[in-house]
């Protein structure tokens, strides 16, 4: 079998990366051998001239995709986003589910990871809070309107038909139901594990075969955002912002100097 030659993009010079991994569904254990894209997320450091200048504004994430835009990325191919570590930050406390799941990836799914990334992983529990609770809630119920074509959205997986018991689409469905097993783990927890649990992991890849009927997907989606609002209320009210912020005023120093 032909072994696929992995492209590495030009990362721009202001950025040093700490951490680097793969977030798609083989992390999750849920995806088709050898017919996966590589999904893959990274965290870095600005220099200190880029953020000194006249113009710096907010942080940019960047962005590298094997294919062209509005191409749907194949088996092998590269889908990285490469965010600041501020912008990483900010957008971990406020609870995006797709950014905290960053800081729970094991050793053997990361591409890179520094002693500046191992530091920032070992921080993922105090991100937990009622706040992220929020918006895995928000993430989880948008998934299932937008499963049901109750809802629009942007990118490859809206639907452009109306979804039947039979017809629908599996693969979205999948991750939604993921991303409801993660959020009340997350919760309870403070953790998530990667690659998922078995029976989750199974659950998640028998919807994605298609071996589930579209109303007990969505039954089983009420009731992981049941779910996700007991556990709730084992999270605490905030993250610990002060924890946070002062690594990484540390780390951003350490790297200047």
């Amino acid at each position: 079998m032909e072994t696929q030659t992995r492209v590495e993009p030009s990362i721009p010079a202001h950025l040093t990366e700490i951490l680097r991994c793969e977030v798609g569904s083989t992390l999750h254990g849920t995806g088709i051998p050898g017919g996966e894209d590589r999904d893959e997320m990274g965290i870095a450091l600005e220099s200190y001239e880029s953020l000194m200048g006249l113009y710096q504004g907010e942080p940019k994430t960047f962005v590298y995709r094997t294919q062209p835009e509005g191409v749907p990325s194949g088996p092998g191919d590269l889908d990285l986003t490469i965010h600041p570590l501020r912008k990483f930050v900010k957008l971990a406390l406020k609870g995006n589910p797709s950014i905290l799941l960053v800081l729970f990836v094991p050793e053997s799914f990361c591409v890179l990871r520094t002693e500046d990334g191992e530091a920032l992983q070992s921080l993922g529990p105090a991100f937990c809070s009622q706040q992220a609770a929020s918006q895995y809630l928000g993430y989880l119920t948008a998934q299932k309107e937008r499963l049901l074509g109750l809802r629009g959205g942007r990118g490859p997986r809206t639907l452009r038909r109306e979804p039947t018991e039979q017809d629908y689409d599996t693969k979205y469905a999948m991750h939604a139901v993921r991303l409801g097993y993660q959020g009340i783990e997350f919760l309870q927890d403070r953790w998530i594990n990667e690659p998922m649990a078995e029976d989750k992991r199974a659950t998640c890849f028998d919807i994605r075969q298609g071996n589930w009927k579209l109303s007990a997907v969505v039954q089983l989606i009420e009731e992981l955002e049941d779910g996700i609002k007991i556990a709730a209320g084992k999270a605490p009210e905030q993250p610990e912002v002060e924890r946070i912020l002062s690594w990484m005023r540390a780390a951003y120093r350490q790297h200047w100097a």
